[in-house]
């Protein structure tokens, strides 16, 4: 493994004052709500970065939270706001180009003069949004706000008026795509949603593994409230990259201890967050052990088929209790059996201890998403299986048979078996035939999904099902190497 570093694409940064709207001008841009959007203050804390497209150019947009402290002599008094800043500098930095959201209805404030003399001061160009424009006759109050020197958009983010203009004006600073480092073709990133309840480490682990404070980091649960997503290349030795994206989520704990509004739609997205993964990382404190909230993590993983890591956080503490990682291991596994035979990395986020190991692992675990199963081998193992343990004897004798399997999936992989009746399967025998598909493909970690078809589905091959490869079904391909082709 070499560097790891964080994509450079074409950026354009929104930033402002709080509640103006620019999570939602965010969303209207990436044309789906990805950011948290609430009256409260403060809702957005991190950079949250997402793919837009418009008229075939493509760029990527930085939403931050509000800037409530511009005196960084103040900035101490309130960590979040001082943390929120840090963040808001560092997207600028990172963007070609800046919109100033403003709110068109509240008037010039104070805040938004001192917010357009940080952009100056950073050389940006800037397009100023007066946002919350929902009716052409507010237009005209854009007039207050040439104050900031910068031309301007009027735009209502909730009803989409006024976007395109304000592309317009903002797209021509960004660099040219060929310029920008636009994300190569192909495949997309493989996606590592890294999950666990509040304060196990999470945004600690990914700015640690990215060498750089991308994540606002805080003693106080609930710091993180949107899926943040952090972009990067993992450099090979051969000059080769592998493309992933690092999501953060909100810290997962009792719904019955999630109160407000606000948690809740950040407990919606960490859950959606597992969903949508190819790979989870499960993040827990060593001192504390996994508890109840662990295994209802660890459940929700299984029931979504991911892949998973569990990273035991924090191990530079747990070592000085002289508990050996062996038989803390041991325990782990009894209280996580929901995730069987996923690898489990003892690291210190902090110190920084197994950090480059537990992503030597991801990486393993993440080709292994990709593995092809030759049709041919992927057949004798399940006749072998079938040979081995026969499928239980259902009521009125009837049992289980095999005919042909073929791969119809990646990431995880995915098995269609054709049977003589599906309904026959149970579930301790799926789980019996994945456990030999796995350890025959050396799998371990990552889930195998069975999907049964009957012998005599439309295109399946009838009768004939039992002679695998039948042309006229496009989803098996016919494979010379297996026994009955």
């Amino acid at each position: 493994m070499e560097e790891i570093k964080t994509n450079r694409e074409r950026l354009l940064a929104i930033v402002g004052r709080p509640n103006v709207g620019k999570s939602a001008l965010f969303n209207r841009l990436v044309r789906r709500r990805m950011a948290i959007v609430h009256s409260e203050e403060g809702v957005t804390r991190d950079r949250l970065v997402a793919p837009a497209e418009w008229l075939g150019q493509r760029f990527r947009v930085i939403d931050t939270g509000g800037l409530a402290l511009m005196d960084g002599a103040k900035e101490g008094s309130d960590a979040f706001q001082a943390a929120t800043a840090a963040q808001v500098r560092v997207a600028i930095e990172d963007a070609a180009a800046v919109v100033l959201v403003v709110d068109l209805k509240a008037g010039l404030q104070p805040m938004d003069v001192e917010v357009a003399r940080l952009l100056r001061r950073s050389g940006r160009p800037v397009v100023v949004a007066a946002n919350k424009a929902d009716v052409p006759e507010l237009d005209e109050r854009t007039e207050d706000f040439h104050v900031l020197g910068y031309p301007i958009a009027a735009v209502s983010a909730e009803h989409g008026r006024g976007i395109e203009g304000l592309l317009e004006m903002a797209l021509p600073h960004l660099p040219k795509e060929s310029e920008g480092g636009a994300a190569a073709e192909g495949e997309r990133p493989l996606r590592v949603v890294v999950v666990g309840r509040p304060n196990a480490g999470k945004s600690s682990y990914i700015n640690r593994l990215v060498r750089q404070q991308r994540l606002v980091v805080s003693d106080v649960p609930g710091t993180t409230r949107d899926c943040i997503e952090v972009p990067f290349e993992l450099e090979s030795a051969d000059g080769g990259a592998r493309r992933y994206v690092l999501v953060d989520t909100a810290g997962m704990r009792k719904a019955g201890r999630v109160k407000d509004s606000v948690e809740k739609f950040s407990l919606f997205r960490a859950e959606r967050g597992i969903e949508e993964a190819d790979l989870v990382v499960l993040v827990l404190d060593a001192e504390r052990g996994p508890g109840v909230q662990e295994k209802k993590i660890a459940a929700k993983i299984r029931d979504a088929h991911k892949a998973c890591v569990v990273l035991v956080n924090k191990w530079d503490l747990a070592r000085g209790t002289e508990v050996p990682a062996a038989e803390y291991e041991e325990q782990l596994r009894k209280e996580l059996f929901f995730l069987g035979n996923c690898p489990a990395v003892f690291a210190s986020a902090k110190s920084g201890y197994h950090v480059r190991r537990s992503f030597e692992v991801i990486d393993a675990l993440a080709s292994r998403l990709d593995t092809k199963l030759p049709t041919g081998v992927l057949n004798r193992v399940l006749r072998d299986a079938f040979a081995h343990t026969l499928p239980p004897v259902q009521k009125g004798g009837r049992q289980l048979k095999f005919y042909y399997a073929a791969q119809t999936g990646t990431r995880p992989p995915r098995v269609t078996l054709f049977v003589n009746k599906p309904e026959l399967n149970t579930p301790s025998y799926q789980t019996y035939l994945t456990g030999r598909i796995r350890n025959a493909f050396e799998l371990a970690g990552v889930p195998v999904i069975l999907k049964y078809r009957s012998s005599h589905d439309k295109g399946g091959g009838g009768k004939g099902a039992a002679k695998p490869g039948a042309p006229e079904n496009p989803e098996i391909p016919e494979d010379p190497e297996s026994p009955e082709a």
